[in-house]
């Protein structure tokens, strides 16, 4: 059993978090700690002009809410953390695995594209640097 497993979710694919949340879930024991994590993309400066003030704010807000929601729609416990970060999904998801001493990424990968056959950027690069095991799913 895992002590402590990140979920990092991408909430524009929302359809599968909770297999996700339930595959951690199940690979954890009373004990154990359970971090679901959304990555807000970052702003180009060259666009930064252009959103308006408080943006950032309002983005974590709805990314939590909706964290929440699927924690408790999904059977995780009260314990469960939410995280939200600013940057680059998989080096978001490596500093967090890290610092936290994670030691089970769950994620999906998207459907591949051209530039990546097999698995989606961001689950490749979390499974070609991650520390610690990855559980990808389809």
């Amino acid at each position: 059993m895992y002590k402590n497993v990140l979920v990092p979710i991408d909430l524009a694919h929302k359809e599968q978090a909770g297999t996700m949340i339930r595959t951690a879930l199940a690979t954890t024991g009373d004990d154990a700690k359970v971090t679901l994590l959304f990555v807000i993309p970052e702003v180009p400066p060259v666009l930064g002009l252009q959103v308006p003030a408080g943006s950032a704010e309002k983005a974590k807000a709805d990314a939590e809410e909706q964290l929440q929601e699927l924690a408790s729609s999904n059977g995780a416990p009260q314990t469960t953390s939410l995280a939200t970060a600013v940057g680059r999904p998989h080096h978001r998801i490596l500093e967090l695995a890290e610092r936290q001493h994670i030691d089970l990424i769950v994620m999906a990968s998207h459907q591949p594209g051209l530039s990546d056959y097999l698995l989606g950027s961001v689950a490749a690069n979390v499974v070609r640097h991650a520390k610690c095991s990855v559980h990808v799913m389809r």
